[in-house]
């Protein structure tokens, strides 16, 4: 997919959750993190909400997954979110399950709505109990902190975040059957992120008309060339969830494959989550680039997915590009451990415009010139294979010291 802003839609500047139409957001502190920083937040739907989901692939699931999935499963529809930081309410047994439940019933009955019409979402430390005293003194508080306005978004961005350094936010307008209809997204992440969805939560709203398969479906390719292509430090998280809700408020007939419009919202939806998928990798614990690959000629575009992923995954380049170290041996070697097709023979290497190999063989370049390159804050590795057709583009950063000392006292 092209960086760029294709035709069929355009970026909506000062956008946010609450654009798309019968939205409310709000965010609170309650006492969850030491800090005086918001922990609680939600998304509330004037109307049932088509809904979808893509969770973590990790096999220790946390409850509040558990529990969301039940809620979509029932009848494919919600009206709202919650969402705490500063707990991850994983790995607590039958306590955390009946703790995220009450967060679910106690947050429907506040705002009037059918338990299973609410999701819950929690990140933060493995392994701790919630205080629940104060999660529910914040629910009690959340009603009358929910809006649908800028600041009411802005709050609910920031009470998802834990070690993020940045809000991640973007919305955009696409027409539909000559209606204006808004995509919008919020995300969390910086630390244990790696492909397959990673210790991340993101929120999409729409005013889409579309229903729950077809939002799912739409979801779930989205996620494979956006979230699902970022890492930071090949860690897979408990937690990760990326749930879609679309009031249909917009008013345009249902979309569905055979709508006229399909590819058009698609491509949507699917820019909203790269734009939130890359200020993710960016805002990568101790990260100072971000590391963009893209990877041309394989022989599928799933041979091309494994072959970036490993590529951006690679603690000797991530290394090697924080150091402003054009190392392209470390390249080569991750595109050949990638456990695909490759011909030893045919690889071309570019760093942003710089040649340094080809067709297998090192070519001369200006290090100085490398050097200056690879201190930008955005770097790009071009790899062709010249094998196939198969294209993919992988998201990730630098590792530096900060990584280190960050999660050597994450629990202090």
């Amino acid at each position: 997919m092209d960086n760029g802003t294709p035709a069929s839609y355009k970026i909506v500047p000062d956008g946010s959750i609450t654009t798309p139409q019968g939205f409310r957001a709000g965010g609170l502190h309650c006492g969850l993190k030491k800090t005086t920083r918001h922990d609680l937040g939600a998304i509330v739907c004037e109307v049932p909400a088509s809904a979808a989901g893509v969770y973590t692939t990790n096999v220790f699931q946390a409850a509040p997954l558990l529990v969301t999935r039940e809620s979509i499963g029932r009848d494919g529809k919600l009206r709202a979110v919650l969402v705490n930081s500063g707990n991850a309410n994983a790995c607590t047994g039958k306590q955390g399950e009946a703790d995220a439940c009450k967060m679910r019933d106690t947050f429907a009955e506040s705002i009037g709505v059918p338990a299973h019409h609410v999701a819950v979402a929690s990140t933060g430390v493995i392994g701790e109990l919630l205080k629940m005293d104060r999660v529910l003194e914040g629910i009690a508080q959340m009603p009358a902190r929910l809006n649908g306005d800028k600041t009411g978004a802005d709050d609910f961005s920031q009470a998802i975040l834990t070690t993020d350094l940045v809000e991640k936010t973007v919305c955009v307008a696409v027409e539909i059957d000559g209606r204006t209809v808004h995509v919008a997204g919020a995300a969390k992440g910086s630390g244990m992120i790696h492909p397959n969805m990673a210790t991340m939560l993101g929120f999409v709203t729409t005013d889409a008309a579309i229903g729950n398969e077809s939002l799912q479906f739409l979801l779930r390719h989205a996620t494979d060339l956006s979230f699902n292509m970022i890492t930071v430090d090949g860690d897979t998280s408990t937690n990760d969830m990326l749930v879609a809700m679309a009031s249909g408020l917009a008013g345009n007939e249902e979309l569905t494959q055979r709508h006229p419009d399909w590819s058009k919202f698609a491509d949507a939806l699917r820019y909203v989550c790269e734009v939130l998928a890359k200020a993710i990798a960016r805002d990568g614990e101790g990260a100072t680039k971000l590391i963009e690959v893209r990877v041309r000629g394989a022989l599928t575009d799933e041979s091309a997915r494994a072959i970036a992923k490993t590529v951006i995954g690679s603690s000797l380049v991530k290394s090697a590009v924080f150091g402003a170290d054009a190392n392209w041996g470390r390249i080569i070697a991750a595109v050949g451990r990638a456990g695909q097709p490759v011909n030893p023979e045919t690889v071309d290497i570019r760093l942003g415009d710089i040649t340094v190999l080809a067709q297998s063989r090192p070519v001369p370049f200006d290090e100085e010139r490398a050097l200056h390159y690879l201190k930008g804050d955005t770097v790009h590795i071009h790899v062709d294979l010249n094998y196939g057709e198969g294209e993919a583009t992988g998201w990730g950063c630098d590792l530096t010291y900060d990584y280190v000392r960050i999660n050597a006292a994450y629990r202090t």
